[in-house]
């Protein structure tokens, strides 16, 4: 840990332009971040550098349990890029995205699930993720549980083998292979993964959007800074508004299923 280490965030309110965008990133993420710089997050970073008159400086952890206390709280990095707004380790931007767990099948097939409750689910083989070495559930998984839907589930780690690459792109690549009928993934991942399939696969967000009595299946997401970090926080709201058209078209460019917090209608 760098006691008393200079952050972007004091550099910035002492008037002077920081000359380095300090990020915490997983090396091996897409489509979220990368060591090679492909990842949406990637770009974003560089589109906030720019904007601050700076430029990107990466710390890279596996962004796994501790990946906050190893990097941000370590004076490691100044910002994640991407945290779920309601996170309570750090202190939140404003989101600039919102998106949703999405079903995800073979075109070909015409399964056209929408929701945890069609009753087809109960004869269709389910891909899930899970999370950690533990295999937490996700949302998704206990919205199935909730309804009885457990013997079909296939798990799929959200971490998988660091030795290869994507290794979050395996519940996807299962669909597509016709090993699962149906797989319930995050927006983002669904989508980017989806696109570079060799069949058609469908994207259907999940529903309900809130599964009673409080279990989320969309949300929205911001950037990380530590709670200290007022100046730094305040700076990326400010080009987060700024530069909403272009954080979009960089989205889309990834295919990014996004919910319009107005409509809920979905986008990509």
């Amino acid at each position: 840990m760098i006691v008393g280490a200079l952050s972007l965030a004091s550099v910035a309110a002492a008037g002077a332009r920081p000359a380095e965008l300090r990020v915490c990133a997983d090396p091996n993420n897409l489509p979220f971040s990368n060591s090679k710089g492909e990842g949406f997050e990637n770009r974003i970073a560089e589109l906030v550098a720019r904007e601050m008159g700076s430029k990107v400086k990466y710390t890279w952890w596996a962004q796994r349990r501790g990946f906050i206390r190893n990097t941000l709280n370590a004076f490691e990095c100044d910002v994640v890029i991407g945290v779920p707004t309601s996170f309570d380790l750090t202190a939140v931007t404003i989101p600039y995205y919102r998106s949703s767990y999405v079903f995800v099948t073979r075109r070909d097939r015409n399964v056209g699930v929408r929701s945890f409750d069609d009753p087809v689910l109960r004869k269709l083989r389910i891909g899930v993720q899970l999370v950690g070495d533990d295999g937490a559930n996700t949302p998704p998984v206990h919205a199935l549980g909730a309804r009885g839907i457990r013997g079909n589930l296939r798990g799929y780690s959200i971490y998988g083998d660091y030795r290869e690459p994507n290794p979050p792109s395996r519940i996807v690549d299962a669909v597509a292979r016709r090993d699962v009928d149906v797989a319930v993934v995050w927006g983002p991942l669904a989508g980017y993964f989806a696109a570079r399939q060799p069949v058609p696969l469908e994207i259907i967000p999940v529903s309900p959007q809130v599964d009673l009595p409080f279990l989320p299946e969309v949300f929205d997401v911001s950037m990380g800074v530590r709670r200290q970090d007022k100046a730094l926080k305040e700076r990326l709201d400010s080009i987060l508004e700024k530069k909403r058209k272009e954080i979009d078209t960089i989205l889309d460019s990834y295919h990014v299923p996004r919910l319009d917090s107005r409509t809920s209608g979905l986008s990509t």
